[in-house]
């Protein structure tokens, strides 16, 4: 959601009780990774290690006056903020705590971050200065979750937090020199502050109706008077809104009455929708200088993405600089002409640009850290297109490695979301796998995002039970394919590629070698019910509602717990101790089950991580197993 989205835009979807999670028995289930090593550069093989020590930024954001840039990276092993000036020189490291994600600057020129504790997602906000000499705590880390808006026009940080009833988002602002946080306006559930209207006292919020639907208004921050402005008749997304700067309208993204995403255009005045750009695929973000001359927006084909600009005063196009070819994240800054660029692709583990539109010249300002790597010989993945058995267009990245003898056993990965799907950026376990010699399909089953609203909706509540099809259709698929080994495919993925996972070798026994499943769902009805208040208001419109008896049913009818006594094909399964999304008692649950009918599954439960792995000793340690254990039975298959 505009420049802000990079900032804790997604907060957590399962509660973790106080006391911490609950102790494993099976200690031979808890990692303890050794120091980590990364072998000799250039040998024949190279470690998983340097895959993963190659890195770049991960978030971005450009100061006020477009000289520097803050942005976040683990070439520590964790997570801190950095900042570098855009004109050249080294970076400076600006956090040494742990748990940072998110980094914006604020109208003074200090740095804002969000830190959590141990992937707990609860996050606290806090300002450091570039120099790194003072740092303040803006919103100190409490049991609550928040989600942070955008400044005030006196200066003050406007977030959301559950901190009045642990269910109802409400809206408070923030001294950003300490001074502490008032409540402004009483919210609901799914209610988030976005932007905040330029020299005004409007924020435009975001409703979360569905995990792709929702609703737009505009709070008074003096009065507390709300006005929906944007709420259609039909199922409609809105993001990456961006204001005029004299606050008469703003421009966004939105999928209202189409099938694509398009550049709009909204008039305050005229209470009006105006469609600005409207390509056969989706735009998906869209960024404003600051005095409303130029307008730089993003579309994906596919899983790539390409960035466009346009003079609006003179209404001619930009010619755009060349960049790797990937995904990219834009963002103006907030009181010059400058662009910054954030590329992730596959020979790109990341980089910062900025795009000077005064003189029209691009800078790489943070080149990516190879790690001995030859990033050239990457593998670039091909789109791919096929249909499911009912007709359903199914899409994909297909990597083939370039070292194959014979046809190469493949990868299923399916993405998590649902509502996501595969993006050509950085994948740095993707490209070991390929490496080892293994196919990789970056699967976009039904549900998924990127070929149209249609698609997106296909696994709505009770459609749900068709995307297991997609799978097997997808394996059909690969049967077909000149260079893959049909008969050796293994199925795996994060969060839902994690439930899918878990669904389909349950339900389809026999058709993989084996499963890999990270931090998926095995008891909806369980997941559901504990689910966070930020995610309670989207899951009624993707799930159901956990509260009606005949969607709980539904839902419990698709658990992959129902079938945990069935498992017999290998299964991988890791999970974070500390992930508030879904959550470690139920990942226990599901393994207990699966071991006490017989089967055997490899349980890989890390004490000090969340839904998102960050340390990279336990990155490291858990992707070297996984590849060994696809190893093992795509040589077993044979």
């Amino acid at each position: 959601m505009t420049r802000l989205a990079a900032l804790l835009a997604a907060p957590a979807a399962v509660l973790l009780i106080a006391a911490g999670p609950p102790d494993w028995p099976n200690k031979e289930d808890i990692p303890t990774p050794g120091p980590v090593s990364v072998g000799l550069a250039g040998s024949e093989e190279i470690d998983v290690t340097r895959y993963f020590l190659a890195n770049g930024p991960r978030r971005a954001a450009l100061s006020p006056d477009g000289k520097a840039v803050a942005y976040t990276s683990n070439l520590t092993g964790e997570q801190q903020a950095w900042v570098i000036d855009t004109a050249g020189g080294a970076p400076r490291q600006l956090t040494f705590g742990l748990g940072v994600d998110g980094i914006i600057w604020t109208p003074d020129g200090d740095v804002l971050y969000g830190a959590d504790k141990g992937g707990d997602e609860r996050f606290g906000y806090f300002s450091v200065s570039p120099d790194g000499f003072k740092e303040r705590v803006v919103v100190p880390q409490s049991d609550g979750f928040t989600y942070f808006g955008d400044f005030t026009t006196d200066g003050r940080a406007i977030y959301a937090s559950t901190a009045r009833n642990g269910r109802d988002f409400d809206l408070y602002s923030a001294d950003l020199k300490g001074g502490g946080a008032r409540l402004l306006v009483q919210g609901r559930l799914g209610l988030y502050p976005v932007a905040m209207q330029p020299n005004g006292d409007l924020m435009l919020a975001y409703e979360s109706k569905s995990e792709n639907a929702g609703e737009v208004s505009l709070i008074d921050l003096k009065t507390g008077r709300e006005r929906a402005i944007l709420k259609p008749d039909q199922p409609a997304q809105y993001d990456a809104f961006a204001w005029t700067p004299d606050g008469k309208g703003f421009y966004l993204v939105t999928d209202q009455d189409r099938e694509f995403a398009a550049l709009a255009y909204y008039d305050l005045a005229g209470g009006k929708l105006k469609i600005v750009e409207a390509p056969q695929s989706d735009v998906v973000s869209v960024t404003l200088s600051h005095d409303g001359r130029y307008l730089v927006w993003v579309t994906d084909e596919g899983g790539f993405h390409t960035l466009h600009g346009r003079d609006v005063r003179t209404g001619k196009p930009l010619a755009i600089p060349k960049f790797q070819p990937g995904a990219y994240a834009i963002e103006f800054a907030r009181k010059a002409p400058v662009l910054g660029i954030h590329v992730s692709g596959p020979a790109t583990p990341a980089e910062l640009w900025t795009w000077d539109l005064t003189t029209g010249k691009a800078r790489l300002v943070v080149a990516p850290t190879a790690a001995g790597l030859d990033l050239a010989r990457m593998a670039m993945p091909s789109v791919v297109r096929f249909k499911a058995r009912d007709g359903t267009p199914l899409s994909g990245l297909l990597y083939r490695p370039a070292n194959a003898k014979g046809p190469a056993p493949v990868f299923l990965r399916l993405h998590g979301g649902p509502t996501s799907h595969a993006r050509a950026s950085w994948r740095p376990e993707v490209q070991y796998l390929v490496a080892r010699g293994y196919a990789v399909l970056d699967f976009n089953y039904r549900g998924s995002t990127g070929s149209g609203k249609t698609l997106a909706s296909l696994n709505d509540k009770r459609l749900r039970v068709n995307e297991l099809g997609d799978l097997i259709d997808a394996v059909g698929w690969i049967k077909t394919q000149p260079g893959l080994d049909g008969a050796r495919v293994a199925v795996g993925g994060g969060s839902y590629g994690g439930y899918l996972t878990n669904a389909v070798i349950g339900a389809y026994p026999g058709v993989f070698v084996a499963g890999v499943s990270e931090v998926g769902v095995a008891d909806w009805v369980k997941n559901l019910e504990e689910a966070a208040p930020s995610l309670k208001a989207s899951d009624r419109g993707e799930y159901g509602d956990i509260t009606d008896p005949a969607d709980r049913a539904f839902l419990a009818s698709i658990s992959p717990m129902n079938n945990a006594a069935k498992i017999r094909d290998p299964l991988l399964i890791q999970v974070g101790a500390n992930d508030p999304r879904n959550g470690v008692v139920e990942q226990d649950q599901y393994v207990t089950a699966i071991r006490k009918a017989g089967g055997k599954v490899v349980y890989m439960r890390y004490p000090d991580e969340g839904h998102q792995m960050s340390n990279l000793g336990n990155i490291v340690h858990f992707n070297r197993a996984k590849a060994a254990f696809l190893e093992e039975h795509f040589k077993t298959a044979k």
